[in-house]
């Protein structure tokens, strides 16, 4: 199946408060829990869940996208998606720097923009180094922060606070993979919160960097020819 279908999906897991019982032991999950580890439903990886348990860690899934939340400040978001005949056609032609811009500018970022009006990417980088080649972007999202509801002082008629997401985009046998972390700091801090924008980008690529270390792939079975 093309992973266009499964995009509205991934959208409605990164924007919607997840309402899954705290814990480990959601029935309604679609992957599987071993341990500490989380298994997609898919079969294209593995990853050590990021969310505890004690600290209200919450886990909702799809066929094809995981959430990981918890009451504090972590919110983090892995989705795979099979590359059909045409997507793997674009990634041969094109090349893996020029796809995946062109991938994440035409199946993800409309939808956030469609969702948080005036959502932006401030940054978005081609990176070599990770994964045989990842691109990074870095959006802005009016609105989009998961942790709005611990704002209890904020003025009823002050504009929503401007949520900040670092996304890691990269391809593995036939898949195409999104990490997605919040910058949860930069909404609950306030005014006391103080860093650049290179600042936020940076540690947001050392989280992103270290989920996917967490990750362990799969043989997963071949997308449709």
């Amino acid at each position: 199946m093309s992973m266009l279908r499964f995009l509205p999906l991934l959208l409605v897991l990164t924007t919607a408060p997840l309402v899954a019982q705290s814990g480990y032991s959601n029935p309604a999950l679609n992957g599987r829990i071993e341990g500490k580890t989380y298994l997609s439903p898919t079969g294209t990886f593995k990853v050590a869940i990021p969310v505890l348990p004690e600290l209200g860690g919450r886990i909702v899934d799809t066929e094809s996208a995981v959430t990981f939340q918890d009451n504090f400040n972590v919110f983090v978001t892995i989705a795979a998606f099979p590359l059909d005949a045409t997507q793997r056609w674009e990634l041969a032609t094109r090349g893996k720097k020029d796809y995946l811009t062109y991938f994440f500018g035409n199946f993800v970022m409309p939808d956030f923009q469609r969702t948080f009006a005036g959502a932006s990417v401030e940054e978005a980088k081609y990176a070599p180094s990770i994964m045989d080649g990842s691109l990074l972007a870095y959006l802005l999202l009016p609105g989009g922060s998961m942790f709005s509801h611990k704002l209890t002082f904020r003025a009823p008629d002050s504009p929503p606070p401007v949520a900040k997401r670092g996304n890691l985009i990269v391809t593995h046998d036939d898949w195409i993979f999104i990490i997605s972390t919040e910058l949860t700091e930069r909404v609950l801090e306030g005014d006391a919160y103080q860093k650049t924008p290179q600042q936020e980008n940076d540690l947001l690529r050392q989280r992103l960097v270290e989920l996917l270390g967490k990750m362990q792939f799969t043989p997963p079975p071949k997308a449709d020819r």
